[in-house]
């Protein structure tokens, strides 16, 4: 089972400065990386800045247009005001179907916002409890979602993508 999981820091620098934490679980393999993104929103801003991390250990499993899709749906969605939202919502709904629902959407949209940033993590095999806690350590609040294997291979159908070879 996949996990998209997303912590959000209280500061604009949170995310970034917890990218060597999580390199550094992953090489206690207490979490297998997939893909990650981060967004940092400095206050002032319109509207957050976004980077695709792949899989911080080579290619990403999904890419840019899904992390693009997902950050457009939860921070530029709100801006483009109803006649785009009609239409985005067909979207929204079609990510229901995977695992990330409106509810999910909400939550992060009410929670990272100006004077914040978050570490947006597509998972594998992660001992939720191991990496919780020096998550916590960095003033980091969780959020995530579950994404069973079908729901996982539909997003990568949705996107193009096709799994990633095991690393022997």
């Amino acid at each position: 089972m996949s996990t998209l999981t997303v912590w959000r820091f209280p500061t604009v620098e949170g995310a970034e400065n917890a990218l060597d934490l999580l390199k550094q679980l992953q090489k206690q393999q207490l979490i297998s990386i997939a893909d990650a993104a981060y967004v940092t929103w400095p206050e002032g801003r319109k509207k957050p800045k976004t980077k695709d991390l792949g899989s911080l250990t080579g290619a990403g499993a999904l890419g840019g247009a899904f992390w693009g899709l997902l950050f457009g749906l939860i921070f530029l969605v709100p801006l483009l005001g109803v006649a785009v939202g009609a239409a985005i919502g067909a979207l929204t709904g079609s990510l229901s179907h995977v695992g990330i629902d409106e509810e999910f959407i909400e939550t992060v949209r009410a929670q990272v916002t100006p004077g914040t940033s978050a570490l947006f993590v597509m998972s594998q095999d992660t001992v939720l409890d191991r990496v919780v806690e020096p998550f916590k350590e960095t003033g980091a609040t969780l959020l995530n979602t579950n994404l069973s294997d079908v729901e996982e291979a539909r997003l990568r159908d949705a996107f193009g993508e096709s799994p990633q070879p095991e690393p022997r």
